[in-house]
């Protein structure tokens, strides 16, 4: 994964953990239903398959992944 690419994920991440805002600045950010651990990114008539990663952040544990096809963060909480 290139240094941006986990910077704008690692941003995204402590924010929506410390705030429990789903947003930012730069990028489009989705939430997702919790437990999720992968998405299939729809544009147009193609899909893509994004595998997101685990983040863990002030004892909370969030899923996590960067389209830069489409400059979007997709966030789903763990279950438990």
């Amino acid at each position: 994964m290139q240094s941006e690419e986990k910077t704008i994920l690692q941003r995204v991440v402590e924010n929506f953990v410390r705030t429990g805002n789903a947003s930012d600045d730069l990028v489009k950010v989705t939430s997702l239903p919790k437990g999720k651990t992968s998405y299939v990114e729809q544009i147009g008539v193609d899909g893509r398959s994004l595998m997101l990663k685990e983040y863990r952040v002030d004892g909370k544990v969030v899923y996590a992944g960067y389209s830069s096809r489409s400059g979007t963060v997709y966030l789903s909480l763990a279950n438990g």
